[in-house]
């Protein structure tokens, strides 16, 4: 499943198989249980493994929370790195940000849902720094790609923090509503129709 070739390729290799199925287990728990009723125990239930190696290899419930977090944005990111070095304009880059988004959520439904329970644990919890850290050089880097592109004939908003909520926030409100079930049609059907909606939303008014 592709769910499982995210482990695969973020921690390849025969001496990380361990914590490759200790983290596939504990996903599994967190997207069952809920993030606090997870526990360490619940975990080591479910893949057969000690509490030794998983603290020797996590230290904490946190830890292992934290690591599939950033494998998550890890992956989602480098995704959209790849496809983003395609685009010659700011148009083509908002298109392309939004269908990237759109097409890992629906490839990797259970990492999805996990990245939207578990941000709020991550941002409070131990690893925020990392997490803030993290944040901010994505944006950093997601800005200097946007500007450097050639906009054409177009006035786009200037604000660096605003303009990803702007180009994600409606493939995002649509991509939850999909995964708790509260629509059926995948946002996969909708992707052209959010990427045109993004594009609008970023352009000044004349």
């Amino acid at each position: 499943m592709a769910e499982d070739k995210i482990l695969d390729r973020l921690l390849p290799g025969r001496r990380a198989a361990l914590k490759r199925e200790i983290l596939e287990h504990a996903l599994a728990c967190f997207n069952e249980l809920g993030i606090e009723a997870t526990t360490i125990d619940a975990v080591k239930t479910r893949c057969g493994t000690s509490v030794g190696a998983i603290y020797h290899h996590f230290g904490n419930k946190e830890g292992i929370l934290s690591t599939l977090f950033f494998i998550a944005q890890d992956d989602q990111r480098a995704q959209l790195k790849a496809v983003l070095q395609k685009a010659n304009t700011l148009q083509d880059a908002v298109y392309i940000m939004v269908r990237s988004y759109v097409d890992w959520v629906t490839d990797h439904p259970d990492w999805a849902r996990f990245l939207f329970q578990a941000r709020s644990a991550v941002a409070k919890g131990p690893h925020r720094q990392q997490l803030e850290e993290r944040n901010v050089e994505n944006y950093r880097d997601l800005k200097d790609r946007l500007f450097s592109l050639d906009r054409g004939p177009h006035e786009i908003i200037q604000s660096s923090e605003l303009l990803p909520s702007l180009i994600i926030g409606p493939s995002e409100n649509l991509c939850r509503a999909w995964l708790s079930g509260r629509i059926q049609v995948s946002p996969s059907e909708y992707r052209d129709q959010l990427a045109e909606s993004a594009w609008r939303a970023i352009q000044r008014s004349q």
